[in-house]
C-alpha cells in the first residue's frame, strides 16, 4: 500500500537506508561499521552497602548492578583509590554515588567532595545524588559551591553540605587557601571524586595534580585521609594517569575497566565530503555536509547532537541547521546550541529541554562531550575529527544512552588528519584510545603549587611534598626564600608576601579573566568569551554570534575585559587572522637528522609571538569573501618548549636555482612554500605519532641567521628558514620534546603523508594548496625537500 503524501520515514535504519540508496552519500561513505546490541552483565549489590542503599535501589527496580558498578563499589567501600574507566553511558555516576551515600548513611559528620570539570555537571550531578539520598532516607544534602554560587548558599554548603559538588578552580583558589574555615568538612571528608578523568591532561592535568596534592596535605593536617574515585571515559592508561594525579604508585589504584553495561544496536558511518575542485584537492564545506546529514535525521524524527570544534562553527550550524528545516516547519525552538560563553540561565533553559525531550536537535562544542544528562539521544554527528580516538569515540557516546538503536557519523574536514582517517579508517575503529599525559614536575608548575601549598601551610624544615623528594622540596623552598616570599623560622618555612598566591596561578592554559559582552541596546550582558578567544571574536567590527543571532562589536574595553555589542542584521560572520612568530631563548639539545648536519634540528625553551593581523567578511550559506578588516589589538605571549629544523641556506639557495625547460627560475620564495608544505604535513603526522590533541602542538616557520642566533620571522635572503613544532601550553607539556626523540620517523611518515596523498600539486589533506604550479608546486618542491635532506620512504 503506498504512503499517503503527508507520511513520512521516521528512525535511524530509514535514513541509513536512504542514504545507501542515495548515491551522493553512499559514495562518499570511507567506512560503514555495525556494532550489535549488547546484553548487561550483572552481579549482586555488595552485602556491605548500607542497607537504606539496598532499599533505595530495590524502589528504582535495580535488584543488581552492572558487574563494573558492584566491582568499583566494592573497591570504594574497602577504602582502596579506584579509577573506572569504562564507556559513555555505562552507569559510571553510580560507581561512586553508592560508597559516598554509604559513608554518609553511617557517620552524621561524614563528607564527601566531588570535582568536575564544568558548572553543568556539576548541577547535573548535585540532583543525581539528591535524589539517591532522598530515596535511601538519608538526611543529608548535596550543594553546589562554584563561581555561580551565591553567598548564603556558600555559607550552607560549607556548614551543612555533606557533599560538596565543585570545581577544581574553586577547590584551587575558593577552598585550599582558606581551609582554616572548612575545617569542619576537611576533618571528616572521607571521599573525593574526580569525574571527566581523561579531560585531565596537558597543562590543567598537570596543575590539576598539584591541587590533589595540596588538598591532601591539607585533609591530613585536619585529620582525614580521603579515598578518591576517579571516573573516566577510555582512555589508554587510566590506572597510571590517575596514580600520576593522585601522586601514588599504580599498585595503590584499583582498575575497573570492563564494562557490564548493555548497549543498543550501533551503527558508525565515516563521510568524506565530494571533490568540488578537483585541481586544487578542494572538497565541500564539511560543515555545510555535516549540515545536511542533520537535517535528514531530523526530519526522520531522529533526536540528534551536532559536535563543532568551534564557537563560530556551532552558531553557523545551528543557522544553516533552522534553516534548512524551516520549509518542514520544524519550529526553531527544536533546535539549539550549547557552547561555553553562555550565561548560565540559557545553559540550564538548554539542558532542561535536552532532558525533558522538548529540543530535537542540539549543535554543540565538546562541552556537550562530558557525561552531562542529554536525554534520549539517537545519533551524534560530528563536523570534523575532534582531534583523538577517545574523543569521537566519547561523543559517538552521546547517543543511544537508552540502549535504543543509535547512529554516528563523523564528517571529515579537509585537514590532513581527517584525510588520513578517510584512507585509513582502522585507526579510528582498531586503535586504543590515546592515553592521557601531563608533567607535574614541569617546574614552572610545580613552583606555583609550592608556593601555593606555603601560603596554606608552613613548611617543616625536613618535610617533602607530596611525592617530590625532600631535598629538592628544601632547595625549592630556599629558592623561595631567596625571592622574599617564604622566611625561615627554627624549623618552618612561612609565608610572607603580601598577596595570595593562588589568585595568581591559572589552572588553565590561559590564567586571565574572560570577557563580558554587553548588549548596548538592554545594557545587559550576554554572554562572556575566554581571554584568548577574546582576539579573534571580539575585536571592533567583529560580529558576535549568539543562538543564531548576529551582534556587531562596537566597542572593546580591553583593560576592563568588556566587548560592548548591538544586535544588527547581518548576511556575514567574520574570521580572524593571526601570525606566529617564534624567538629562541635557551638551545638545549642538538642533533642532526638523515644527511643534514649535526646542528639542524634542535630542542629548547622559545617565546612564542601570536598576534591577530586582520579579519574577513564571510558570507553566510555562500561562504565567499566580501571584504577584509584590519585589527589592533595587543600581542599574546607565551614561554613554551620547542623542537624545530632549520633547512641549510645552501640547499634552499640550490633548490631555488632551479630551472624548467623554458628558462624560468623556480625562485626561493617558492622554495620557502615548500617548506611550509613540509611543516604542514609534520604537524600533522605528529600530532598522529604522538597521539595527541592536534590544537596541544603548534607550528610555524621562522628564520635562524646562522648557527647560534635566534631563529626569526623574517622573508629576507640569507637566512636559515626554520621549521618550529611547539607546546600549546605555557611551560610546555613535553610533546616536543618527543617529537625530537621521534624526528627522523616523523620526516619518513611526512614523506609518505604527501607521497600517498592522490592530489597533484598539493591540496589540505597533505601540504595544504599553494600557488604555484608545475615544477614550482608546493608539493613537487616539499618532497624534493625531504628527498634531499635523505629521507627514506617507508619500509
Amino acid at each position: 500500500m503506498p504512503k499517503a503524501p503527508w507520511e513520512r520515514d521516521r528512525g535511524v535504519q530509514h535514513v541509513v537506508d536512504r542514504w545507501i540508496a542515495r548515491g551522493e552519500v553512499s559514495d562518499c561513505l570511507c567506512a560503514h561499521e555495525h556494532y550489535p546490541a549488547k546484553t548487561a552483565r550483572t552481579a549482586p549489590i555488595p552485602e556491605a552497602l548500607h542497607r537504606s542503599l539496598h532499599t533505595a535501589l530495590n524502589r528504582r527496580g535495580i535488584s543488581q548492578l552492572y558487574a563494573h558498578q558492584a566491582e568499583a563499589v566494592s573497591s570504594a567501600l574497602a577504602r582502596k583509590h579506584t579509577v573506572v574507566a569504562t564507556p559513555t553511558a555505562s552507569g559510571k555516576s553510580l560507581c561512586y554515588h553508592l560508597p559516598v551515600a554509604d559513608a554518609l548513611a553511617r557517620d552524621p559528620n561524614a563528607r564527601a567532595l566531588y570535582l568536575f570539570p564544568t558548572k553543568a555537571l556539576s548541577r547535573d550531578q548535585e540532583l543525581s545524588i539528591r535524589s539517591l539520598l532522598e530515596d535511601a532516607g538519608i538526611e543529608r544534602t548535596a550543594a553546589v559551591f562554584d563561581g555561580d554560587t551565591p553567598g548564603d548558599a556558600r555559607r550552607a554548603a560549607k556548614s551543612r553540605g555533606g557533599v560538596i559538588v565543585s570545581n577544581p578552580d574553586m577547590l584551587h583558589a575558593g577552598i585550599l587557601p582558606h581551609h582554616a574555615t572548612w575545617a569542619t568538612a576537611l576533618s571528616s571528608l572521607e571521599y573525593v571524586i574526580v569525574d571527566e578523568l581523561h579531560m585531565y591532561k596537558g597543562v590543567l592535568g598537570s596543575h590539576l595534580a598539584h591541587v590533589l596534592r595540596r588538598l591532601q596535605r591539607v585533609a591530613r593536617f585536619h585529620g582525614s585521609n580521603p579515598t578518591f574515585i576517579c571516573a573516566s571515559a577510555t582512555i589508554g592508561n587510566p590506572r597510571e594517569h590517575a596514580a600520576r594525579l593522585l601522586g601514588v604508585t599504580p599498585e595503590d589504584v584499583t582498575l575497573v575497566s570492563d564494562s557490564g553495561a548493555p548497549s543498543g544496536d550501533r551503527r558508525v558511518l565515516l563521510y568524506n565530503p565530494p571533490v568540488v575542485n578537483v585541481d586544487l584537492g578542494i572538497r565541500q564545506s564539511y560543515l555545510k555536509a555535516a549540515v545536511k546529514l542533520t537535517s535528514d535525521l531530523v526530519r526522520a524524527d531522529v533526536s540528534t547532537i551536532l559536535f563543532g570544534g568551534s564557537r563560530t562553527s556551532v552558531e553557523v550550524m545551528l543557522r544553516y541547521v533552522r534553516s534548512a528545516l524551516a520549509k518542514d516547519d520544524v519550529p526553531q525552538e527544536w533546535i539549539q546550541a550549547y557552547r561555553g560563553g553562555y550565561l548560565p540561565e540559557a545553559r540550564r533553559r538548554i539542558e532542561r529541554g535536552l532532558r525533558e525531550g522538548a529540543i530535537k536537535c542540539v549543535v554543540a562544542t565538546n562541552a556537550l562531550e562530558l557525561g552531562i544528562d542529554v536525554g534520549e539521544l539517537d545519533a551524534v554527528v560530528c563536523a570534523g575529527y575532534p582531534g583523538s580516538v577517545a574523543a569521537t569515540w566519547q561523543r559517538f557516546g552521546r547517543a543511544g544512552r537508552r540502549q535504543a538503536p543509535s547512529i554516528a557519523v563523523l564528517v571529515a574536514s579537509s585537514n590532513p588528519i581527517d584525510q588520513y582517517l578517510t584512507r585509513e579508517p582502522r585507526f579510528l575503529f582498531g586503535r586504543p584510545a590515546e592515553e592521557a599525559r601531563i608533567d607535574p614536575d614541569n617546574v614552572e608548575v610545580f613552583i606555583q603549587h609550592l608556593k601555593c601549598a606555603s601560603f596554606e601551610l608552613p613548611f617543616a624544615t625536613n618535610e617533602a611534598y607530596a611525592d617530590v623528594a625532600e631535598d629538592v622540596t628544601q632547595d625549592a623552598l630556599a629558592y623561595l626564600a631567596r625571592n622574599g616570599v617564604l622566611h625561615k623560622s627554627g624549623t618552618r618555612w612561612h609565608w610572607i608576601a603580601d598577596q595570595y598566591p593562588a589568585q595568581s596561578v591559572g589552572l588553565r592554559s590561559s590564567g586571565m579573566d574572560n570577557f563580558v559582552v554587553v548588549d548596548v541596546e538592554h545594557g545587559k550582558a550576554i554572554g562572556e568569551v575566554d581571554w584568548r578567544g577574546a582576539h579573534t571574536s571580539l575585536f571592533e567590527q567583529a560580529i558576535y554570534q549568539l543562538e543564531a543571532d548576529t551582534f556587531q562589536v562596537e566597542r572593546l574595553d580591553y583593560d576592563n575585559r568588556k566587548a560592548f555589542v548591538r544586535k544588527v542584521d547581518a548576511d556575514y560572520f567574520t574570521d580572524a587572522s593571526t601570525s606566529v612568530s617564534v624567538n629562541v631563548l635557551d638551545e638545549g639539545e642538538a642533533a642532526g637528522v638523515f644527511s643534514l648536519p649535526d646542528n639542524v634540528c634542535a630542542l629548547g625553551e622559545v617565546e612564542v609571538v601570536e598576534r591577530v593581523t586582520g579579519f574577513k567578511k564571510v558570507k553566510f550559506f555562500t561562504h565567499e569573501n566580501l571584504g577584509y578588516g584590519d585589527v589592533r589589538l595587543p600581542e599574546l605571549t607565551m614561554q613554551t618548549s620547542a623542537f624545530w629544523l632549520t633547512i641549510p641556506e645552501e640547499r634552499v639557495q640550490a633548490l631555488a636555482a632551479v630551472e624548467d625547460g623554458i628558462g624560468r627560475v623556480r625562485g626561493r620564495s617558492a622554495v620557502l612554500e615548500g617548506i611550509r608544505g613540509v611543516a604542514h604535513a609534520l604537524e600533522a603526522v605528529t600530532s598522529l605519532a604522538l597521539m595527541c590533541d592536534p590544537r596541544d602542538l603548534g607550528y610555524t616557520l621562522g628564520d635562524k641567521s646562522d648557527g647560534t642566533s635566534r631563529p626569526m620571522k623574517s622573508g629576507a635572503p640569507g637566512f636559515d628558514p626554520t621549521i618550529f613544532l611547539y607546546d600549546n601550553a605555557a611551560g610546555g607539556v613535553g610533546l616536543s620534546a618527543r617529537a625530537f626523540e621521534l624526528r627522523e620517523n616523523l620526516l619518513v611518515q611526512a614523506r609518505e603523508l604527501i607521497e600517498s596523498c592522490p592530489c597533484s600539486e598539493g591540496c589540505p589533506a597533505c601540504v595544504s594548496p599553494g600557488e604555484g604550479r608545475g615544477f614550482m608546486a608546493r608539493k613537487d618542491i616539499a618532497l624534493e625537500l625531504l628527498r634531499d635532506a635523505g629521507v627514506p620512504r617507508r619500509q
